[in-house]
Order: C-alpha cells, then structure tokens, then sequence
C-alpha cells in the first residue's frame, strides 16, 4: 500500500498507521482462505475503502489475476470511485512494471466493470442494486447504510435481506468464495450488528478511541492498545481532530461512526458514570437469583437471562449471570448450575409471565426457594424505579466478567436496545433486595420515552 500509494493519492502524503498493517494481514487471511466471512468496523476517513476496494483487489490480482470480484457500496458514486481508482493502479506504470502477467480488455473496460485477459473481472454496483446476477470468488461490500437512512427500518431490513438473499449468496464456489463487509457503524440493526449475531462471520472492530475491551480474532490479532481513549490513528486523526468530529456529529452518531457502539453511551436510563465495579465481592448478608425467562427456543429466539445479586451494607453486587438462547430443558439445566456454584441462596425469583409458570412447576422438588414474580408496570418503570442506586454509586458490578460488556451496553441503552433481559432480571432482584432492605421507593413519574 505504501510503495503504491502515490499513483492512486499522488496529492496526498502517506501517513502509516498500525490499524492499516492490522486490515491488511486480515484482507489477506480472507485472500488465503483463513478467513471466509469478514466484517471490519472502523471510524470514516481512516483508509478503509483505499484498503479494501483499491489496494486488496489490486494485490490479489498480481498473483491471482482471474480471481473475479463483486463490489458495492450504498452509492453507485463511491463505488465507481474506487473501481476507477483500482483501475488507474492496474494500468499505470508502476504496476505494470511489477506484474506483467494481465492487461485490462479494451472491450470491457468501464468506469464500473473491467475485465483483464487473465479470465478476472471487478464489478461495482450499489446495494440494491443491478449486476447482482454475476458470480464472484470475492464479495466485497464497503458502507452498505446511508447514514441519513439510519433510523429507517424498512431502509435497513432491505439491506439485510439484500446482504442473506442475494448478495452473499453469489460466490463462484461455496466452499472458496471470501466475503467482506467494512463500513462504520450507524445503527444497533444494522448490517453489520445483524452479522455479529451470526457465528460464521470474523469482526474486526477498531474504535477510534480504545473502550477498554481487548478484542481478538482468529487470526491471532490481538487488541495494541493499552491506554483508555487511546486513538486508532493518532498520526492523522489526534484528540483535537477526534474531539471536533464528536462535536459535529453528536452524541449518538459519535457512538455509532466512531466508537463502533451504535447507542450513545450515556443515552439510556442509566448512565455508564454511575456504575461501580469490584474486584473481590464480601461476604454478601443475603444473596438472591432473579431469572428472566421469556425463551422462544432455537438460535433466533430470546435471550434467558438469570442473575445472582447479593446485598451488603446497602450496597448491591453482581455477583454471576447466566444467558443464553435456551430452550425450556437447557433453561432448567441452567437455574441448577446457578443452585450449585451458590447453595446459600435461598431465594430464586421467576417472572410469573410467559414461561415463567412452566420452569416454576418443572422446578418443584429439584430446587427450593423458587419465588414466582408477577411484573408490574412497564420494563421502563420497574427500571426506573431501582435507578437511584445506580445514581447513588451503591451498585457494584465484577470487572472481570466475561459478559461484563454486553451487560453495560444492554443496561446504558436501554430502553433503545434490542434485548433487555439482563434488565429485566435485575431491575427484578434490585427490587426484591431494596423492599426487604428497608429502601423506600416512590412510584416513577410517567415519563415519555423518545
């Protein structure tokens, strides 16, 4: 990318970055086979589509010319932006210097589809869009949302219908074909979010400002950063330039395009500064279970979400969590899990509603303690209702927990998150705890989420 850069930037200098080192060696174990199905986030402006659309297909093609490529992003316009761009690399000299094996057929050679005489072709076309009748051995797709069509849901189920139906399913050969997805994040439903909960596609996420989470990837990559906030390309984009684009964005769009978290994190109820955490929990007085169990079964049902929750000094831990997509068997195999690792809990609350009645009558004589809850109020209100302790800094979560993550994310953005057990099942056991603890509540005020 470097030594090619001027004959595609040649007004533009070259600013290395280790997150370009990092896309490279990704898009080249996609090339290889190591990788099949890729999903890249990263904030705009950071190379992206120069790496993925430009200098990836160029590079396959000095090696393997009649590898044949489909293409696309949200507009017609940035795709044939980078096939002219693949397109001026290919024919200019200091390729054609290097890899002489291809030239470009004169007969198909357009803004949107060149052809070499090696058998290869790049195709670019828009989501949604035509062509889609070709075959590819890579499928590559840079930006499939139009950021303005963000809250749109019609505009994003159509993509993602577009993506599964069509698109991805337009490989030369099922067993070899590479697909790839990069792009920013601009929505909790997006593409991209659709793909994370999907167990046969790669996530590479580069935030612009490290969260704290130490991602990895099969590959054998490993999170570099060290430092909260530290940036992705601090060369090109420093913290006043970061800072800036924060401004003009806003909180929720910053979220999404630059933190790769498509939900502000301090946008929900409960805001991410008033959670507590701890390392070693004490001797709790009293622990509970709390369990959330509106399970339809199978990989696209709902979560089952059951919690251990103990109570010391008026302050309130976390103490374990359970989740998963179970059926009603796995669910039961689950609630006794939590009975074993904790037997000095003797209190396990069920919501009396949807199963709830169901794992109840299956638990009778297995376990003791069960304690049917029938919800009162909104998801919302019951929330809202706990909200001071998070306010008041008495809730205590464990930093170490694997889920620790997904539970902050689902508790910041709720009521705006696409599941809300973890919710449901602690705003069960804090109320359970508070009213035995003497902590007085008045019933939220109605309120209008927007």
């Amino acid at each position: 990318m470097k030594a090619a850069w001027k004959e595609v930037e040649p007004e533009t200098d070259f600013i290395d970055g280790w997150h370009l080192q990092c896309i490279a060696e990704h898009l080249e174990a996609v090339t290889n086979g190591e990788i099949r199905n890729l999903v890249i986030n990263m904030p705009p402006r950071h190379c992206k589509s120069l790496l993925t659309g430009t200098f990836w297909p160029a590079w396959v093609w000095s090696h393997s010319p009649h590898k044949k490529w489909l293409c696309s992003s949200y507009s017609f316009g940035l795709a044939v932006r980078d096939s002219l761009r693949m397109r001026r690399l290919v024919e200019g000299r200091w390729y054609r210097t290097r890899f002489i094996d291809f030239k470009l057929r004169q007969d198909q050679n357009q803004k949107g589809r060149f052809e070499n005489t090696q058998g290869g072709y790049r195709i670019a076309t828009t989501v949604l869009g035509a062509a889609t009748g070709e075959g590819g051995d890579v499928i590559l797709c840079d930006d499939p949302h139009k950021v303005l069509e963000a809250h749109s849901d019609r505009a994003r189920n159509a993509v993602i219908e577009w993506w599964d139906q069509t698109m991805s399913t337009r490989g030369n050969d099922p067993k070899t074909v590479g697909r790839v997805v990069v792009g920013q994040r601009v929505h909790e439903d997006d593409l991209c979010g659709h793909l994370k909960e999907r167990d046969d596609y790669e996530h590479l996420i580069l935030p612009a400002e490290w969260d704290g989470e130490i991602r990895k990837t099969k590959i054998g990559w490993r999170e570099p950063r060290t430092e909260i906030g530290e940036l992705l390309w601090d060369e090109r984009f420093g913290r006043d330039e970061i800072d800036e684009i924060k401004n003009a964005l806003g909180s929720f769009a910053a979220a999404a395009q630059l933190q790769q978290t498509p939900t502000p994190i301090s946008g929900g109820m409960i805001r991410i500064d008033w959670l507590k955490y701890y390392d070693q929990a004490p001797k709790c007085r009293r622990i509970i279970q709390s369990w959330d169990t509106a399970f339809k079964g199978g990989r696209v049902g709902s979560y089952v979400c059951g919690q251990v929750w103990g109570v010391d000094k008026g302050k309130y831990y976390l103490l374990d969590q359970e989740r998963g997509r179970w059926g009603f068997t796995d669910t039961l195999k689950a609630i006794e899990r939590l009975c074993r690792r904790y037997p000095e809990c003797m209190e396990i609350l069920v919501e009396d509603a949807a199963n709830g009645p169901a794992i109840m009558d299956s638990l009778k004589g297995r376990v003791n303690g069960v304690i049917p809850v029938r919800p009162d109020g909104s998801k919302q209100a019951r929330l809202s209702a706990v909200s001071p302790l998070f306010e008041a800094g008495q809730i205590f979560l464990p930093k170490r927990a694997s889920w620790l993550i997904d539970f902050e994310q689902e508790l910041t953005q709720f009521p705006m998150c696409r599941n809300d057990d973890q919710v449901d099942a602690a705003s069960m056991a804090l109320r359970r705890l508070c009213k035995s603890d003497g902590q007085a509540f008045f019933a939220p005020r109605k309120r209008i989420i927007r």
